[in-house]
This record gives structure tokens, C-alpha cells and sequence, in this order.
């Protein structure tokens, strides 16, 4: 998947926000806003190309304050808004895009 294709879909006609990611991101304090500044402007750090019903992206932003990660997906023509988060630092390096190795 593309930035591109995400961004392209990011209008708030063509925005869809699943009932999970209405009710994480506001227990997160997650805005709106945030999530499409998160597409505009954040980097693909995944790709899930084989997600049902659609291919999907984890996309991380961090260039205003907290870290922010993103998952969306393509599908009928909308940008489906799956999750948003603040990223863990006991499961992500400090750059935000590399998961860390957990040992056994």
C-alpha cells in the first residue's frame, strides 16, 4: 500500500471510523485530528496487505508531541480508520518503527 492512496482518501467524506477505534481513541484521548494529521503527514511503518476485508497500513506520526501510530485500510473507495495509539516503549524501539524482540 501506498501513503499516497491513504492520503488521497483522507477527507472527512471518505473517512470511516470503526466503533472500536471511536471508543479506544477516546479512552486514549486521541482526536480526530490527530489520525488524519497521522496520514497526512506520518510514514507507512507496516504493511498488512493480506487484512480482511481490506489491505491495510500502520502508519506512524511524531513530528507534534506524542508518537502516534495508525492503522488504516482501502477498501470501496473509503479510508477505513481501524485503530490509533500511542505507541509503548516496552514494545517499540525509540524510533517508533521497530518492534522489539521479546525473549523468551
Amino acid at each position: 500500500m501506498k501513503i499516497e492512496q491513504l492520503r488521497f482518501l483522507c477527507k472527512d467524506e471518505t473517512i470511516q471510523m470503526t466503533d472500536h477505534v471511536y471508543k479506544k481513541s477516546r479512552q486514549r484521548n486521541i482526536k480526530f485530528d490527530d489520525i488524519k494529521r497521522c496520514i497526512m503527514y506520518g510514514q507507512i511503518i507496516e504493511d498488512y496487505p493480506n487484512d480482511f476485508p481490506f489491505p491495510s497500513a500502520l502508519i506512524l506520526e511524531c513530528s507534534v508531541g506524542k508518537p502516534i501510530h495508525v492503522v488504516a485500510g482501502v477498501g470501496d473507495g473509503l479510508l477505513w480508520i481501524i485503530t490509533a495509539y500511542f505507541p509503548d516503549e516496552e514494545k517499540w524501539e525509540n524510533d517508533y518503527k521497530t518492534r522489539k524482540e521479546h525473549k523468551l
